[in-house]
């Protein structure tokens, strides 16, 4: 997710803001720290609370197989624990084996976003074998599970995200792109492993994903020509497909729409009219959001994307929240669902079992803030989506109509912007309802290997939520099988 409070803007009650769950940087609710605030941390303080921290091998894996954590259906395989990508640089990972058929299944990785967001937001709030009780005391099967039929593969990433550790020194989504190729390719390398080197394979998704998902899935097939060119040495992955849940890709095409959700969206308008008309001066005068971002996309600076990222989030994108829980607007902040993590993968009887070597939080400010100063939020990552699309990876962009944060109306208005092989087919499209077992629980369009999906009633965390007559997360499952089966979007 993005970092959870990053842009909920709840002036008026301080006491509800603590730790580095809503970042206010000078005054600005997901602004951008002065460069001299923003240090590397080093591997050692990754492990204030541990006596003697493990020496990693780089290009080797730490695992612990079959924990009994999370995943109970009894046969089904598991491992988490490292990969360790050099002396001071390890990345967490936690597997999951397809309960149906895993030799034969494709793999798939779960990235959440932030960035500086655990992927673990993922796997225990949201689409993996076991999701978190309301007390968050421990874990209970989820049955829509994305483990089903495919094998799943959560990793924390940057480094110093979640349970990963070590210096801190990835600031853009280019440099993450590249740990993340790094890891899979010791993560393959690997004897316990191997056999999913050559099976098809998926990037799954959100929120600041919209910026991680095209930049993975570009490097990924630019390493692969590599490969084939004899210029890069390594094991090709063989993408099919690419998900994008709720996400911020295109900065200029999306910004609008925090107006237009604000003043009317399928729940109740989230703040007065002088609130919209204020907002709206903000991106169209002359040197407002609008001209910042283009400036920034136009060769702009490091300074110049941060500049625009402090102004946009801070004349914009806050205030147009109100008093309404940024990732469910149906509720005031702060909304307590879905339950906390800290308490349940903090706990020794966990940890002891799964191989973690760092204290767990939901997000890292301090990676945040590096990427903050980088400008690395307002730079477009739309010619990588599209250049993914056009080389025939099937791709689905997906929302939940309750998202503010990363609302539908932005992300409809990114892919209209789209220039694909598939955009013109798709804007003659029309929306059709996406039903589950005959209950309607969305709204879709189909164009080639592309597809777009708005869920009824959910949040920022998509498959975390239900609607009538449709169970928690069967809209999101649904559409996750249809896309890994090679299949366009159609109803049940």
């Amino acid at each position: 997710m993005l970092l959870r409070s990053a842009f909920v803007a709840i002036f008026a009650l301080p006491a509800l803001i603590s730790g580095h769950q809503v970042p206010i940087v000078d005054g600005v609710i997901g602004g951008v720290p002065s460069p001299d605030s923003c240090k590397f941390k080093t591997p050692k303080e990754a492990f204030s609370n541990y006596a003697a921290p493990p020496v990693p091998t780089p290009g080797k894996l730490r695992v612990v197989e079959n924990s009994g954590v999370c995943e109970t259906t009894l046969g089904v395989h598991q491992a988490s624990g490292y990969g360790d990508l050099a002396s001071d640089k390890s990345i967490w990972f936690w597997f999951f084996a397809a309960r149906r058929n895993p030799d034969k299944a494709p793999l798939i990785t779960w990235f959440n976003g932030g960035p500086g967001s655990s992927s673990m937001i993922g796997l225990f709030q949201e689409l993996g074998p076991c999701r978190i009780k309301n007390d968050s005391t421990g874990v209970h099967l989820n049955p829509t599970s994305w483990n089903d039929d495919e094998n799943v593969l959560f990793i924390d990433q940057p480094v110093g995200t979640g349970f990963s550790y070590g210096t801190e020194n990835v600031d853009t989504s280019e440099l993450a792109a590249a740990d993340v190729w790094k890891f899979l390719q010791i993560w393959f390398k690997d004897p316990r492993f191997h056999k999913y080197a050559h099976r098809d394979f998926g990037i799954w998704t959100e929120s600041y994903g919209g910026h991680y998902g095209p930049t993975f899935a570009a490097y990924f097939l630019q390493q692969n020509i590599g490969i084939k060119h004899g210029t890069v040495e390594g094991i090709t992955i063989k993408l099919k497909v690419l998900g994008l849940g709720n996400g911020i890709t295109d900065p200029l095409s999306q910004y609008p729409g925090y107006i237009q959700y604000a003043q009317s969206n399928p729940y109740h308008p989230l703040v007065d009219p002088t609130v919209i008309a204020a907002a709206t001066t903000a991106w169209t005068e002359a040197g407002g959001c609008r001209d910042q971002i283009i400036a920034c996309n136009s060769g702009g600076s490091n300074a110049v994307c941060s500049a625009a990222q402090t102004f946009c989030n801070g004349e914009i994108l806050g205030p147009l929240s109100g008093i309404w829980d940024v990732y469910y607007v149906p509720t005031e902040f702060p909304d307590p669902y879905p339950p906390a993590l800290e308490p349940y993968l903090n706990n020794p009887a966990v940890t002891s079992k799964i191989g973690s070597q760092n204290v767990w939080a939901e997000s890292n400010l301090d990676i945040y803030n590096q990427f903050a100063l980088t400008g690395d939020w307002m730079r477009s990552k739309r010619s990588n989506l599209e250049m993914v699309i056009n080389a025939g990876v099937r791709t689905v962009l997906y929302d939940g109509d309750a998202d503010y944060i990363c609302n539908y109306m932005g992300f409809e208005a990114m892919i209209d912007s789209l220039n694909t092989v598939f955009s013109p087919l798709y804007a003659t499209q029309n929306f059709a309802t996406y039903t589950v077992k005959g209950k309607p629980a969305g709204l879709y369009k189909n164009a080639g290997t592309f597809s777009y999906l708005r869920v009824f009633g959910a949040g920022h965390e998509v498959p975390a939520y239900l609607w009538r007559g449709v169970h928690r997360g069967a809209a999101a499952l649904q559409m996750f099988s249809q896309i890994m089966s090679g299949k366009p979007l159609s109803s049940t």
